[in-house]
């Protein structure tokens, strides 16, 4: 824990400057180990502080924070608050804005007037972005969003792995990284895709007992439509409503206004002034509901959000929690409902599953093999012809499957022999892809789980809930208790245990119920067995 002196200071700064009442003692155990110099991951429920985490130590180092962020929307949110707050001055290096206003932001990160500059991951994979970071002497590199490094996580974005060189590059300075959906797994992955030095862990709580779960299964997209629509119509307002597609948005936006509820639709098809007055009418409280994409709500912090429902799954349980967790932040009653159908699945896992270009691979290993090592990725783009997301995607893919490294400055080198880089590349796709059917697996489970819905999604971030939560769907209707794991089988296979599958290797257990388990395979992905197979057959051992 933070000593007095240390805290005392914290508080004072974030009264002061912020208007902030007190700090949660995971805030000022991270904020010590900022102020410390040492790497820091933190994993901390969406609405509970994060961002303070970097904003009041950065006031108290030598140097301006370098704070990667992945929308420019939440940059702008990010600056905007602090701009309010009269913190120290906040500025955005990213592609929305001109040469000007980028070689100011620089010029004011180097000369000390700004403590803050933000970025997004691909403004870092830019070589002169990162001559001129160095330049600053940056005092910490924070990471937000942190598990998009993961494949185990959600939201990939393949210039999340290339920070760890970046921080190396700019002198690398204490690395702080930020999430607000990390079990067990995705957490090592942070650590190790970041090159985090025996980084302090500071893990809050998953649970949002205020908040009610729900699911509920129909039978086509026109019960879908109806089911939402007449949800929404009855529940508490303000509420946020997910949808897969563009159109689903319109056309559910269109339902509820049929209904007499005041509400807009908005996805990334819109003009950006569109955007932004939806946006700004829904803080306002001149909307009611916003039928959305996955991309709005990020960054948004509107406590009195009463309701999240989901017309169709995301693409993971992950990204399910972190989305739900923009209801009730007031620590008021909030509710989450899945509406979902048999085929949301298997659309799931088509979405999850891409092709290799194989003759763009295999030029790219025959350009960095030509150069010997002083290749940088953007002359890998000119000399393949390809785009930098399309580069970036199969070097990625390269690294990972251990056959090209890179040097402390960034230059890419062949460490494959005589692998073939196609066969090296397609190998290491296929385990992703496997990754991401199974995480679809999973969401599919917790659908359609009869046991308490609260204690499998806690499970599955690793926290242990002793008996059903009291306040979700199958706790209602009775059937949590029914098939609740027996005390045996917590204790045979306790959550986060670790086991050894004889065809699948070594993983993680992660949810527990009367007849089954699932457990996280550091290859195979997710599993879910069958107990009387598991006895029957010896499938398990513990590792």
């Amino acid at each position: 824990m933070p000593d007095a002196s240390t805290s005392g200071r914290l508080r004072r700064l974030a009264r002061e400057t912020f208007g902030w009442r007190d700090l949660r003692p995971e805030q000022l155990t991270a904020m010590r180990h900022v102020l410390d110099g040492d790497d820091v991951l933190v994993v901390m429920p969406t609405g509970s502080g994060k961002s303070a985490i970097y904003q009041l130590p950065t006031m108290l180092l030598p140097g301006p924070a370098i704070v990667v962020s992945p929308l420019i929307a939440l940059q702008r949110d990010q600056i905007g608050s602090l701009g309010e707050a009269g913190a120290p001055e906040a500025v955005a290096v990213n592609s929305a804005q001109g040469a000007r206003d980028t070689e100011e932001a620089f010029e004011a990160a180097t000369a000390g007037d700004a403590e803050y500059l933000f970025l997004s991951p691909e403004q870092l994979a830019k070589d002169d972005v990162l001559d001129r970071l160095a330049g600053s002497d940056p005092a910490l590199l924070v990471v937000d969003e942190a598990h998009c490094v993961s494949a185990w996580g959600h939201d990939f974005r393949p210039d999340y792995l290339r920070l760890r060189h970046a921080a190396e590059y700019v002198g690398r300075p204490p690395v702080l990284a930020l999430t607000a959906t990390a079990g067990g797994p995705v957490r090592d992955d942070i650590v190790e895709k970041l090159g985090l030095r025996d980084p302090a862990r500071v893990v809050a709580g998953f649970d949002r007992p205020n908040l009610h779960l729900a699911a509920r299964e129909t039978a086509d997209d026109d019960s879908r439509a109806g089911t939402v629509a007449e949800h929404v119509a009855r529940a508490a307002k303000p509420g946020l409503v997910y949808t897969a597609t563009r159109r689903d948005t319109e056309r559910l936006a269109r339902l509820l206004r049929a209904r007499d509820v005041r509400a807009e639709a908005f996805h990334a098809g819109l003009r950006a002034p569109e955007r932004g007055r939806v946006q700004d009418a829904f803080m306002a409280g001149e909307v009611d509901v916003v039928v959305a994409t996955s991309a709005f709500g990020m960054g948004i912090d509107k406590p009195d959000v009463r309701f999240v429902v989901h017309a169709a799954p995301p693409d993971s349980l992950d990204s399910y929690y972190q989305q739900i967790g923009r209801a009730g932040r007031d620590g008021e009653p909030a509710h989450a409902l899945l509406v979902h159908r048999g085929g949301d699945f298997g659309l799931q896992r088509f979405l999850t599953s891409r092709s290799l270009d194989e003759d763009a691979v295999r030029e790219l290993g025959r350009a960095i093999r030509r150069h010997e090592g002083r290749l940088r990725p953007a002359d890998a783009e000119a000399a393949t012809g390809r785009s930098h997301r399309a580069v970036t995607r199969d070097l990625n893919l390269l690294e990972q499957a251990g056959v090209v490294r890179r040097t402390r400055r960034g230059e890419l080198t062949w460490a494959g022999g005589d692998t073939d880089p196609v066969r090296a590349a397609a190998e290491e796709l296929e385990r992703r892809q496997r990754l991401d059917r199974s995480r679809v697996e999973v969401l599919r489970e917790y659908a359609e789980t009869r046991t308490c819905r609260r204690r499998f999604l806690l499970g599955y971030f690793g926290q242990d809930l002793p008996g059903p939560c009291g306040f979700c769907d199958r706790c209602d209707e009775g059937s949590a208790a029914e098939h609740a794991p027996a005390e045996h089988t917590r204790a045979e296979f306790p959550l986060r245990s670790r086991v050894r599958h004889r065809e699948w290797g070594e993983g993680n257990v992660v949810t527990q119920a009367a007849d089954r388990i699932t457990v996280l395979f550091d290859d195979a992905g997710y599993r879910t067995l069958s107990l009387a197979a598991v006895r029957e057959q010896g499938l398990l051992t513990h590792g």
